[in-house]
């Protein structure tokens, strides 16, 4: 089937990761089904995916710990456009703290989001695509589900579900024979969201983003790839991937310098912060956005720049060396 042919649901799609993701499937003209709990970003994200020669959309404001929600969202889909060919799993929500001074209501919310919002999300989709045969669930992780940090531990604990989610339901298929639906868990870096100002947040410091900081349309597209080319597991970000790299050889090294990196510049230490719940228990206002204003699209124009600019000096040196080879023979 062709990409465009698709029918597409992304859950969190009012911002970030979610919204860029619909709009890099509506660019390829695929029918897009919108979830979030915010109907006027979701209609913000509908009219920018409407933008795009050939692609669909439809709205349906859900709630992703309500089960029936879910499945309302699942039943919609089929209905209007008649199957599920990729599921998003991408709703998502974070609170930092001390663990002993995040509030547990606020832990228990981040783990019914973050986790039951998934298998939620995956009961529904999953009955769909083993009916028709083919289907692609996309589960967005993060560095943290590999590497986890100090001060958000219900979300690291979340991440690191959701990895094991993908890992289990691709055993799973495997074992019964299914071939055509495939699992894929995608594992961003820091990402330039509006995520971190929206977090709920105990610290006492605002919360920043980490870097490097990359734009969310670098993780869309992964995401739309891994419906061409499924993959198990794709961390997006260099940062990310060098990670991961080395927190299996030196887990307990890597654990330290998170743990020192985190402190210095995940949590500023010259602006104080009010402790709020954040957006965890009532949605934010407004149209939503893709980009937080951590300056991603700039720095990874400046980290491009350093590149070539690295890139650029070692031909100059190595075409020298090979000069002067030259002379002397």
């Amino acid at each position: 089937m062709r990409l465009r042919d698709h029918v597409v649901v992304v859950t969190g799609a009012s911002g970030g990761i979610g919204r860029a993701s619909a709009v890099a499937f509506a660019r390829k003209g695929c029918a897009v089904v919108l979830a979030a709990r915010r109907e006027e970003a979701l209609e913000a994200t509908a009219h920018e995916c409407a933008r795009h020669r050939g692609a669909r959309t439809l709205v349906v404001p859900t709630d992703t710990t309500d089960v029936k929600a879910v499945e309302d969202l699942a039943r919609r889909a089929v209905e209007e456009f008649g199957r599920i060919d990729v599921w998003v799993n991408n709703a998502a929500v974070n609170a930092f703290g001390r663990f002993e001074d995040v509030p547990l209501e606020d832990f228990r919310k981040v783990l019914d989001v973050n986790v039951m919002g998934y298998v939620y999300g995956v009961r529904a989709a999953l009955p769909v695509m083993r009916e028709q045969g083919t289907g692609t669930l996309i589960n967005i992780s993060s560095i943290v589900g590999a590497v986890a940090q100090p001060y958000s531990h219900p979300y690291g604990m979340s991440k690191h579900a959701v990895r094991a989610l993908g890992s289990g339901l691709r055993q799973q298929l495997r074992v019964e024979g299914v071939k055509g639906v495939q699992v894929c868990t995608v594992l961003p870096a820091t990402i330039d969201t509006p995520h971190f100002e929206q977090a709920a947040n105990y610290t006492g410091r605002k919360v920043v983003a980490m870097p490097p900081v990359y734009i969310p349309e670098r993780v869309a597209r992964t995401v739309v790839r891994l419906v061409r080319r499924p993959r198990r597991e794709v961390v997006v970000g260099p940062a990310g991937r060098a990670l991961v790299r080395q927190s299996r050889v030196a887990p307990g090294l890597v654990e330290r310098a998170m743990a020192r990196q985190t402190d210095k510049t995940h949590l500023s230490r010259h602006e104080e912060a009010p402790a709020t719940h954040g957006t965890l228990h009532v949605p934010a206002q407004g149209e939503g956005a893709v980009h937080g204003g951590w300056g991603g699209r700039r720095r990874t124009a400046l980290r491009r720049t350093a590149v070539a600019a690295t890139l650029a000096g070692a031909a100059v040196t190595a075409g020298r060396r090979m000069t002067r080879g030259t002379a002397r023979s």
